[in-house]
């Protein structure tokens, strides 16, 4: 039996169908590049139907200072799945350099994230307490500091960035037994998308999120999202990864917004599940809102508004 023992390794990470919306979670050097004070919150269930699957919340905002040099930010997310809870606080800071024709970031994270898990709720097939890397029953927590980094590149019609969030390999274990049985791990993010004109009215916006953790398979989103006279927006993505028997991907989604004002943007998504968790679950939904401060732009008194890129 000791021969057969092995080591389990996943990603530990949220993740979100409106990727576009959130872009300063997965990379710190997007802070600033809205060139205007920008509040976002989404809220994520997924895998309806499903007891103790994925719930998140959160709140994000960036904003740019010392004319557009330096770009701060922050997020404030919660996430549930089982019987345990994380909640984590980011600070991110960048400095932006004008090349050419775009913006070149690079920036630094700092985080805190609290885990809990109610061990009052967990079940065991065999007494519980004969496992010494489970805890007395009860909350148990613990505070675990890390910082990332990231680069990011952003134009009037595209972006891309790559990053690493955290960069410790912490132990979060709560058991007070020695050695170490579970730990933080690095997950790498790859980002980028374009905006390209159809008309007069209309604009093609394909984005991607390419995601790698050591150990567990490949996985990424890819987006295509319609605007429609600069107003409506509505897509597809197509999420990979999913389980090694179904190999069509996780889900497909569909998506669907509008700017409600020149400062309220109003997003809704919805995931169709491709894996055999499809008999078990009717979907996932997420919804973000999205509000802009506005600004000025170093040239003249245009409102600056972060609809796009």
């Amino acid at each position: 039996m000791f021969l057969l023992s092995l080591c389990a390794f996943g990603q530990q990470e949220e993740q979100y169908t409106q990727f576009m919306y959130y872009r300063l979670g997965y990379n710190p050097a997007f802070a600033g590049q809205d060139q205007t004070t920008t509040v976002s919150a989404i809220v994520r269930s997924q895998w309806l139907g499903i007891e103790g699957a994925p719930q998140t919340q959160l709140v994000t905002f960036n904003m740019p200072l010392l004319n557009n040099r330096v770009g701060v930010g922050g997020n404030i997310a919660r996430q549930t799945i089982g019987v345990t809870q994380y909640y984590t606080v980011d600070a991110a800071y960048a400095y932006h350099i004008k090349t050419g024709r775009g913006t070149l970031g690079f920036g630094l994270q700092g985080s805190v994230r609290l885990l809990r898990i109610d061990f009052s709720r967990v079940q065991g097939t065999q007494p519980i307490e004969l496992d010494g890397a489970i805890p007395s029953a009860g909350y148990q927590s613990r505070y675990v500091p890390n910082f990332g980094a990231g680069i990011y590149y952003h134009s009037k019609n595209a972006y891309f960035g790559i990053s690493v969030p955290r960069l410790l390999e912490s132990n979060i274990d709560l058991a007070d037994n020695q050695g170490v049985i579970s730990k933080e791990v690095q997950h790498f993010y790859a980002m980028g998308g374009v905006r390209i004109p159809a008309g007069d009215n209309i604009q093609i916006q394909p984005q991607v999120l390419f995601k790698y953790v050591s150990g567990a398979p490949f996985d990424g989103d890819v987006n295509v999202n319609l605007v429609f006279m600069e107003k409506f927006i509505t897509g597809v993505s197509y999420r990979l990864g999913g389980s090694k028997r179904n190999s069509v991907g996780e889900s497909v989604s569909l998506l669907v917004g509008a700017h409600l004002s020149e400062n309220i943007t109003l997003g809704l998504a919805y995931d169709a599940t491709l894996t055999e968790l499809r008999s078990y679950t009717s979907g996932s939904i997420e919804a973000v809102l999205r509000y802009s401060f506005g600004g000025q732009e170093n040239t003249g008194n245009t409102i600056v508004n972060p609809r796009f890129y």
